[in-house]
């Protein structure tokens, strides 16, 4: 009789430790749904930094416009993921809060590229600049190579998601 090292393991079982995997994998779960709860919180707290009457949702679109510069509907809905009817709608907001502007798209004159105005550039600059240093506070403790770690491993947990379908989430 043949002893086995692991008792959850049995013969054949390509999965030596399937009970540890199953442990560790609730733990990341656990783990990120706390982050996620965590951020959706901080992106209504931001929105409201750039204009009290502002979704995150849109706080997100304008995150997306400053870091891409000047872009369509279209290409913006599908680079957030979400329909271009929803996004049409946030966009009619924030061009009434004077934070975006719409312009003739230099590629395609029928088309419009949407793009932050001074004021928005200026609001997100000041709200995404007031996030950074509350990240370096937060983290001040953490040695450069756990910190290099750590953006390591989201970077490979963001590839397996976009690789698997889901959509780019350019919230910067």
């Amino acid at each position: 009789m043949v002893a086995m090292s692991n008792p959850t393991e049995s013969a054949g079982d390509p999965a030596p430790d399937t009970a540890g995997a199953d442990a560790a994998l609730d733990a990341v779960e656990n783990q990120l749904s706390l982050l996620w709860r965590r951020g959706r919180s901080i992106s209504h707290q931001l929105s409201r930094q750039v204009h009290p009457d502002m979704e995150p949702a849109a706080y997100g679109l304008l995150s997306v416009i400053r870091k891409q510069g000047p872009i369509r509907l279209t290409d913006l809905a599908s680079c957030i993921g979400v329909g271009k009817p929803s996004v049409s709608r946030q966009i009619a907001f924030l061009e009434g809060l004077g934070l975006v502007s719409k312009e003739a798209d230099p590629l395609d004159g029928r088309a419009q590229a949407i793009r932050l105005t001074s004021e928005g550039e200026e609001r997100m600059h000041q709200v995404q600049d007031a996030r950074r240093e509350v990240f370096r506070e937060r983290l001040a403790e953490w040695p450069a190579k756990d910190l290099q770690a750590l953006a390591m491993y989201m970077a490979k947990l963001n590839a397996t998601y976009e690789r698997d379908g889901f959509p780019r989430d350019e919230h910067a």
